[in-house]
């Protein structure tokens, strides 16, 4: 009993989540980021960077890692990320569908997105709640990101997911659809990168 109680604890650990812990990253999604910034090079020295649903936090040290301490980066999740961060990141626990972005204060280079719905198994519940956290990822990137900014969005695969990268690619000068390896085979997630924000106005 102990042996298949332990088997099912582990299942979910594999190489990336014993290296995120080694390399002192609270989740392995952390090696899906470093494989868009490795192809895209999208978070620069001094860059301002906005990661919505950052908690429990690994893509806001890593973000906060490249920008280095002459950048900025604020991580927004209604859960709260627990451990030190750097001097140039904070944190905003609350709900992005509430989000006031002139609150802010500032605008950003780079707009991050990993978030998720809670899943209920139902392919079209969860793509649909999938698509809305996308919906409203885009809308805070469009009000905040400088003209040329990037943006990276997790999506689920799904009915609404051609749809959204129209949307994307209407706003931005280049679209790229990524799927990164250390995504676990299972998952349906992907990702939208928009690169060279087209800001109206």
């Amino acid at each position: 009993m102990k042996r298949a109680a332990s088997k099912k604890k582990n299942q979910w650990q594999d190489h990336y989540t014993r290296r995120a812990k080694k390399e002192h990253f609270p989740a392995r999604s952390v090696y899906k980021l470093q494989e868009i910034q490795q192809k895209h090079q999208l978070i620069k020295k001094g860059h301002r960077v906005l990661d919505l649903g950052c908690a429990p936090g690994s893509w806001l040290l890593y973000a906060a890692k490249l920008t280095g301490d002459r950048g900025r980066v604020i991580g927004i999740d209604l859960k709260p990320v627990k451990g030190r961060l750097p001097d140039h990141a904070d944190i905003i626990t609350g709900d992005v569908f509430n989000l006031d972005t002139e609150t802010l204060g500032v605008d950003f280079n780079v707009v991050l997105s990993d978030m998720a719905p809670a899943t209920t198994g139902h392919k079209a519940v969860d793509g649909a709640r999938s698509y809305n956290l996308c919906e409203t990822a885009l809308g805070i990137a469009q009000n905040v990101l400088l003209p040329g900014g990037s943006f990276v969005c997790k999506i689920f695969q799904g009915p609404d997911f051609n749809n959204f990268t129209d949307i994307v690619k209407a706003g931005f000068k280049e679209l790229k659809i990524f799927k990164p390896r250390s995504s676990r085979k299972a998952s349906r997630e992907i990702f939208i990168i928009g690169l060279g924000f087209k800001k109206k106005g």
